[in-house]
């Protein structure tokens, strides 16, 4: 599913103009990568938790070459589902609407 299919899905629901569902699709987006970046949790109740997490620097070896390196460290985001998501991904859930 793209950001358009996304935009079309809210568009059949809130019947809304494709440009006004655009604005909304976008303005959610970019409410969670701001709040991402800025170190903060995003948890949507009964989807999941979006986390930013810090990894420390470690040894690594280069597969090409053998040779031993420093990983330097970094952020990562990880994402946790909630029960009902997977519940319904698996097909034991109810509708989610």
């Amino acid at each position: 599913m793209t950001k358009a299919d996304i935009i079309e899905a809210v568009q059949a629901t809130l019947r809304l103009s494709k440009t006004e569902c655009a604005e909304l699709v976008e303005s959610v987006f970019e409410t969670v990568k701001s709040t991402l970046a800025s170190g903060e949790d995003v948890k949507i109740t009964g989807f999941g938790n979006f986390m930013v997490r810090s990894k420390a620097a470690r040894r690594g070896r280069n597969p090409r070459t053998g040779e031993e390196i420093t990983i330097q460290a970094r952020k990562i985001l990880t994402f946790k589902p909630s029960l009902i998501l997977r519940q319904y991904v698996a097909g034991k859930g109810r509708k989610i609407s």
